[in-house]
């Protein structure tokens, strides 16, 4: 069955990096779109990156030129690589992807603070 993993988040200071992963399995990851959203505390979930089966990729405005999606096809792995981070950038991360329902991970806590 579908099975997304994340792992990667932590304690960081402000102006820190983090990068995230995505391990996938159940599924043909090279031809999905995989999604990172979050989660802050008392906020609705939000979409943060979108990348496509074509490497084609999508930022929300909050994160442009500060988060960077990729994926590795070969590991079925996606990525969220995130520098400059801020306090309003503490969230839970997930990974999503769809596949006639929606996949969602676990997620994983990001605490941007000093």
């Amino acid at each position: 069955q579908v099975q997304l993993v994340e792992s990667g988040g932590g304690l960081v200071q402000p102006g820190g990096s983090l990068r995230l992963s995505c391990a996938a399995s159940g599924f043909t990851f090279s031809t999905s779109v995989m999604r990172w959203y979050r989660q802050a505390p008392g906020k609705e979930r939000e979409l943060v990156a979108v990348i496509r089966s074509t490497g084609s990729t999508n930022y929300a405005d909050s994160v442009k030129g500060r988060f960077t999606i990729s994926r590795d096809n070969a590991k079925n792995t996606a990525y969220l690589q995130m520098n400059s981070l801020k306090p309003e950038d503490t969230a839970v991360y997930y990974c999503h992807t769809y596949r006639w329902a929606d996949y969602w991970g676990q997620g994983t806590q990001v605490t941007v603070s000093s």
